[in-house]
Formats: C-alpha cells, structure tokens, sequence
C-alpha cells in the first residue's frame, strides 16, 4: 500500500464521521490530518470514493467557500446537490447558503 492509499483511507474515515446535514471542505480534512497544503490530495480521494467498500458521504466535502466544486464526479447533473438539499442544506447556484452554519471542522469536532 502506497502512501497515498493510507493517506485516502484516513481521508474517508474523516469523511465518515461528517454528521448528517452538516458539510465540511477538502482543507479542514487536510488540516485534521496534520497535512494542511494537501486540500487538493483529499480532493483526489473523494473522487475516488465511489470505488469504496464502506460507503463515503463525499457529497458532504466542498471547497473552502462551500462551492460545490466537485459534482462533476458525481452521476447525473444535480446529485450532489440533490444528496445535500436532502439532508436540509440549501444550495443556491453551486454555493451552499449559511456555510458557516453548517460547516463541520474536524479540527474542533474530533480534537
């Protein structure tokens, strides 16, 4: 197993634990798991995240302004909104309205 695999593996766990109706960004994970400048590592794992065994809530994991910047990975055009909006988030033009509400940090939550 490379380092990556390890480091996606502890990405997923992070990303397991997001409770429902809350979101958190590729960077607060990074972060958490003590490898700040790699938001773009988690990123590559989320898209990966569908090839999982154990389901990854990956709809839950935007970018640092809570723009839904990888839906593109998910089916159909909508999904990850669809997935978000049925937990009680409301997304307006790709953007998840009171992000600060909603944002789940890692770093807090599981310190």
């Amino acid at each position: 197993m490379s380092k990556s695999d390890n480091f996606f593996e502890r990405v997923y766990d992070v990303a397991r634990l997001i409770p429902y109706g809350k979101v958190t960004s590729y960077g607060a994970i990074a972060t958490y798991l003590g490898a700040a400048k790699s938001a773009r590592m988690v990123g590559w794992a989320m898209n990966n995240s569908s090839n999982q065994k154990e389901e990854v809530p990956a709809h839950r994991v935007v970018n640092r302004k809570g723009l839904l910047t990888g839906k593109h990975h998910f089916d159909g055009t909508n999904l990850m909104q669809q997935l978000l909006e049925s937990e009680g988030i409301e997304v307006v033009d790709n953007q998840i309205q009171n992000f600060k509400n909603v944002f789940w940090n890692p770093l807090e939550e599981l310190s």
